[in-house]
């Protein structure tokens, strides 16, 4: 079973930076895509960018330009660089890791959530 431990979320001008990291721990396989998504009151959880054991990136268009995803594979942990936030950015964001379990077999797992609030 993984174990995800988020940190990094608060309260946050406009224009603002955060950085968000997710440590996994606890995985006997390998640890392939690891990401961020957000969930706003009454939206529904979208993905926010995310990052394979290689170093290939994806990140939604809203964020482009601002948020930067990274990883340490070494240490199980993604980070998210958030810049220039915006009020619209405010939302919780949730650790996405998958886990390859064999050659057609993953498990996914999400952290519990941290709060990102940006507002004057």
């Amino acid at each position: 079973q993984v174990q995800l431990v988020e940190s990094g979320g608060g309260l946050v001008q406009p224009g603002g930076s955060l950085r968000l990291s997710c440590a996994a721990s606890g995985s006997r396989f390998s640890i392939t895509v690891m990401g961020w998504y957000r969930q706003a009151p009454g939206n529904q959880r979208t993905l926010v960018a995310d990052i394979t054991s290689g170093g290939v990136t994806n990140s939604a268009d809203s964020v482009k330009g601002r948020f930067t995803i990274s990883r340490d594979n070494a240490e199980n942990t993604v980070y998210l660089q958030m810049n220039s936030l915006k009020p619209e950015d405010t939302a919780v964001y949730y650790c996405n890791v998958n886990e390859r379990l064999s050659a057609i077999h993953s498990r996914e797992y999400w952290g519990k959530g941290t709060l990102v609030s940006v507002s004057s």
